[in-house]
């Protein structure tokens, strides 16, 4: 079990770095970090570029396992703070060039509370008393991602034909499957929030996860790579950080607990 929680942080980690990868290859902020055309943001280009190495070296440092606790914390706050200040103002206000509306803003979301989740499965005593304080947020990262689970699964639920449509020509019965994944998305997410065999139906969500990864992100992104600045590329890469997400929830019995946050040292179960 400890290896597959580390595919978890691995998983994580390879998904912020390739996000942040992507900024050297188009302009401007790649929209689930800030929502706005790269014409809008061309004087600050230097700025992007050093922000895409900063998720690149924090998502290579968290895959590598090197100051993970630390990491992951900074790296939660400071996409927490672009929803905050990036989507947010630019969300409330509608802007009809943005697309998918809120569905970028939920993802970076996610992605934030996946960071804090990462912080707490793996704690590092050397580091972590400077910390203590600045942890207090974390955890709730696991509330943040199972958030984006009950939204997302419900927006299944409310648009089975266009869900549908997402579902591999090959695979029958695509309305089913549309609402099937809808329910098991709600599901999971209810299972983080009231804590009901969170292992097995984490297990479960990351295992869906890597499907659709496997057979629907991954095939876009090879046969559309360009579609929308590399869209589909960043689709696998958010694919491939939630099952990690998912899995380092799955399997981290302690995230949550008041040990954690007083420094007493890693999860000894795994």
């Amino acid at each position: 079990m400890k290896n597959l929680k580390n595919c978890g942080r691995v998983f994580y980690g390879l998904g912020i770095a390739g996000i942040g990868f992507m900024h050297f290859l188009y302009p401007g902020f790649r929209p689930i970090i800030i929502p706005l055309p790269p014409a809008d943001t061309q004087n600050i280009a230097v700025l992007i570029l050093v922000f895409g190495g900063y998720l690149v070296a924090s998502g290579l440092l968290i895959s590598f396992g090197k100051f993970v606790q630390p990491i992951s914390v900074a790296l939660g706050y400071i996409l927490l703070l672009f929803l905050i200040f990036g989507h947010l103002p630019n969300r409330l206000r509608y802007h009809p060039e943005i697309h998918g509306y809120w569905i970028d803003a939920v993802k970076l979301l996610a992605l934030s509370g996946g960071a804090f989740v990462i912080s707490l499965a793996f704690p590092d005593e050397a580091v972590f008393k400077p910390f203590k304080k600045s942890t207090r947020i974390a955890v709730a990262g696991k509330y943040l991602f199972a958030i984006m689970l009950v939204n997302f699964g419900i927006g299944h639920l409310l648009n089975p034909v266009l869900v549908g449509q997402l579902v591999p020509a090959w695979i029958p019965f695509p309305v089913f499957w549309a609402y099937f994944t809808g329910l098991a998305l709600v599901g999971a997410g209810l299972s983080i929030f009231f804590k009901y065999q969170t292992k097995y139906i984490g297990l479960l969500l990351a295992s869906m996860l890597l499907t659709w990864l496997l057979s629907l992100h991954i095939p876009l992104a090879v046969k559309f790579p360009a579609w929308r600045d590399g869209e589909n590329i960043i689709g696998s890469l958010e694919c491939l950080a939630f099952c990690g997400i998912a899995i380092t929830i799955a399997l981290s019995n302690e995230i949550g607990r008041n040990k954690n946050l007083q420094g007493d040292g890693p999860d000894k179960k795994h």
